[in-house]
């Protein structure tokens, strides 16, 4: 399983990356998308949403089932990566390279860094 450093982590399985002005770059961890399995359809958010931390704000659908995508920020989706709408496999191909959406906010106070991450993905085996 891949967990890159520089990331934080939810206990549901997304990443977040801190880009500048407050703004979130959100995607799935490596673990999800292997447990989920080809991924075949996402239902992105659109621009303007509001999150909240803990609920979900997007969802995908892989050829195993469908799954709730939980927003890891408080905020506002202020982009949304549309090249999945066409290719949600990308997903599963570049798991960290393939972020879903930027949100304007706060961040979950419960965020995990990498080695935590690991562990975690470790336990729920």
């Amino acid at each position: 399983m891949n967990a890159p450093q520089e990331l934080k982590y939810t206990k549901s399985h997304e990443w977040i990356r801190e880009e500048e002005g407050g703004i979130w770059t959100v995607g799935i961890t490596d673990f999800a998308q292997d447990q989920l399995g080809s991924l075949v359809f996402i239902n992105l958010p659109a621009e303007g949403d509001d999150t909240e931390a803990g609920e979900p704000f997007c969802d995908v659908e892989s050829v195993k089932a469908a799954s709730d995508v939980m927003a890891p920020v408080t905020g506002t989706v202020v982009e949304v990566n549309e090249e999945l709408e066409d290719a949600p496999e990308k997903l599963n191909e570049d798991p960290y390279g393939a972020w879903i959406a930027r949100i304007e906010g706060t961040p979950a106070d419960d965020l995990m860094d990498a080695d935590a991450y690991a562990a975690f993905c470790e336990e729920e085996g």
